[in-house]
């Protein structure tokens, strides 16, 4: 399995608005809380390591001004 990064949320706009709404009344903390757990959740729910390795290059790129990682 490879990364998806093309879109493939069919209603993309809606789902941005409800996790912003999601964040709606957490302190700051919270909410990076929140981020964290609903990363752990979903990188559970793909499970294929490769594929996360390949998501957290690609997220990691650019900031800070590190270079993704190679594969």
């Amino acid at each position: 399995m490879k990364l998806t990064i093309e879109t493939n949320i069919a209603d993309y706009d809606g789902f941005y608005e409800r996790l912003i709404d999601a964040h709606n009344g957490l302190t700051d903390e919270q909410s990076q809380m929140m981020n964290a757990k609903l990363v752990l959740l979903l990188a559970n729910h793909i499970g294929d390591s490769e594929v996360l390795d390949e998501a957290l290059s690609l997220a990691r790129k650019g900031v800070a001004g590190e270079a993704a990682a190679p594969q």
